[in-house]
């Protein structure tokens, strides 16, 4: 055989095997370089009160949940109810950076349709957001106590999300 028709030949079978395994794989799920790796650290101003600031090296020690968020964000308005709902189970705690918002358009937003954050911070800019690759809110990441990002959610958290990937691990990484 010519060797020059046995290079197409394997580009194509290679081509081929390739495209095999993305039909397997769930659209939803993008892979994050970030899983497993120590989460980004940041300071950021607490919405509510800006004179105070709080570090991810401050959350060391136990499992969080940190979920960015917009009030000119849809799909965060939708996911809004939900986090309270979980929020209420006391199971995981939820911090929430406000990003790129409007810092009175977000307060005025929990005060009418609740709170489900246990602290909500301030990311005006991106910064933060960027540093978590985040291209889109709702993102929330599952932060494990030595501050590794162990789980991340892109788009809202729903209850399926919720019951059978986050407090399943949050309970294992919790022990």
């Amino acid at each position: 055989m010519n060797k020059y028709l046995l290079i197409p030949l394997v580009l194509f079978i290679g081509l081929v095997a390739f495209l095999m395994i993305g039909l397997h794989r769930d659209p939803h799920e993008v892979p994050s370089p970030l899983i497993n790796k120590a989460a980004p650290d940041f300071q950021l101003q607490q919405l509510s009160e800006p004179a105070k600031t709080i570090s991810a090296k401050e959350m060391r020690g136990k499992v969080w949940l940190l979920n960015f968020w917009g009030t000119w964000c849809v799909a965060c308005r939708e996911e809004h109810p939900m986090l309270v709902k979980y929020s209420k189970m006391n199971a995981v705690p939820i911090y929430g950076v406000d990003y790129k918002d409007d810092r009175a358009a977000a307060i005025q937003l929990l005060a009418e349709e609740g709170n489900p954050y246990t602290m909500t911070l301030s990311d005006p800019e991106g910064r933060t957001s960027i540093d978590y690759g985040v291209y889109g809110a709702p993102e929330s990441y599952l932060i494990d106590k030595q501050g590794v990002i162990r789980f991340k959610q892109i788009g809202p958290i729903t209850d399926e999300v919720w019951n059978n990937k986050i407090l399943p691990l949050a309970k294992q990484l919790a022990q």
